[in-house]
């Protein structure tokens, strides 16, 4: 017990530590969080023969709990009536994004030798930018009044929707049927597919199930926490979604996307902005486990064995992310500068990457285990502290690209 005490510590410890260098430098922490980790763990510091954290099943629940939390959060400011008063906007920034992005991910991986399902994976890792760095990176810029700050946000709240789906889909073929059938590449497919069809079947009967209760159980939820004491409220709170997304991973469903459907039935509770003041440090704390567990099962040298599919996913994924932000911001009808700055916010990638990533590496072929969940570590490194870099200096981008309209009242 004494040693489980000591390596919580240290994992406290390194993430403050990284905290306070990613206040320093101006950057994300989420990657500062995932090299400590990497640091922390068996592959570094156990390897210099100095006390590290290890890749236990404490740590494992406890980064479930981040997962969980992250996503519950985001479900909290979803509002059908807001979405639907911006569908049209929306529709078409996202589909651009999606188009775009989603695609090229996956062809990347194909070209890697990859199977579909692997290649799947690697698409929606490269598809989806980071809510949380890119949210936070526009507060910070002040550009959240600005005219750009709606179409980042709605191509965000478009992703948000479709890798609710996505996650769904792919966590039946990794968990239900796509390790020894698709995943796999090899014999066995109509047995895989018909694993995979019955692990559909059960996530989209549970996640319709879900979807019912929370569209029809707003009284339920309201009075749930109808309770004025504050250690009562959080408890409450975290009785609903934890014991939610603990059934949905039991059969085989992304506890993800229940945990975010749930926070879509607390949003219409009239208790929403309370839930945000007192459990958003909760989220912070175990988002910050969750971040640090994913470099602990991290091999730095693997990350380094991947360098060259890595390098061809930076290079190949940032213009098209910028390309597509800027395509989506022409829809909005926002000016050529102001459409370069969204295609430019929407670069960071994060806590949606390794999301991922933590799924492939419940896979079964050594590609979901192994190579992808370094990939998107490296990948998320990469791009988030060049996204961010970006953004902050999105006047030397402008400069750079020949086509920006001198600055005047219009284009401002």
């Amino acid at each position: 017990m004494a040693a489980g005490l000591l390596e919580l510590g240290e994992l406290f410890a390194v993430c403050a530590i990284a905290g306070a260098v990613a206040l320093r430098v101006g950057l994300s922490v989420i990657p500062l969080y995932v090299v400590g980790g990497m640091v922390a763990g068996p592959f570094v510091a156990g390897r210099a023969t100095l006390p590290y954290v290890t890749n236990g099943e404490l740590l494992a629940t406890l980064a479930e709990v981040g997962i969980v939390l992250l996503l519950f959060f985001l479900g909290l400011e979803f509002s059908l009536d807001r979405l639907l008063a911006s569908r049209a906007k929306i529709t078409r920034a996202g589909a651009i994004d999606a188009a775009v992005n989603l695609p090229l991910g996956i062809a990347l991986g194909l070209a890697l030798g990859w199977s579909v399902v692997e290649a799947l994976l690697l698409g929606g890792i490269v598809y989806i930018s980071s809510s949380a760095i890119v949210t936070k990176t526009l507060i910070d810029l002040g550009w959240i009044a600005d005219d750009e700050a709606e179409p980042i946000l709605g191509t965000l709240v478009f992703e948000d929707l479709l890798i609710a789906v996505y996650l769904a889909i792919v966590t039946s073929l990794v968990l239900g049927g796509g390790g020894g059938g698709l995943a796999g590449g090899g014999g066995g497919i109509v047995g895989g597919v018909g694993g995979v069809a019955r692990s559909l079947a059960v996530a989209f009967g549970f996640l319709g199930l879900l979807l019912v209760a929370v569209q029809y159980g707003t009284e339920f939820f309201r009075r749930v926490l109808d309770v004025s004491e504050t250690e009562a409220f959080v408890l409450r709170t975290l009785a609903v979604v934890v014991p939610v997304a603990g059934v949905a991973l039991a059969l085989g469903v992304s506890e993800a996307v229940a945990a975010f459907l749930v926070g879509m039935g607390f949003a219409t509770s009239g208790h929403r902005e309370r839930i945000e003041q007192l459990l958003a440090p909760v989220r912070d704390v175990f988002a910050a486990v969750f971040f640090f567990w994913i470099g602990v099962g991290t091999d730095p040298l693997t990350v380094v064995s991947v360098a060259v599919p890595l390098a061809a996913a930076v290079l190949l994924t940032t213009p098209a992310k910028v390309l597509s932000g800027y395509l989506g911001g022409r829809a909005y009808g926002l000016s050529e500068r102001r459409s370069l700055r969204v295609g430019v916010g929407l670069v960071p990638r994060g806590e949606f990457s390794l999301v991922i990533a933590a799924l492939a590496a419940s896979g079964s072929t050594p590609v979901l285990r192994e190579t992808i969940p370094a990939l998107a570590v490296g990948y998320v490194l990469v791009m988030s502290a060049l996204g961010t870099v970006l953004m902050q200096r999105s006047d030397v981008v402008e400069a750079l690209v020949g086509r920006v309209r001198p600055a005047s009242g219009a284009s401002r």
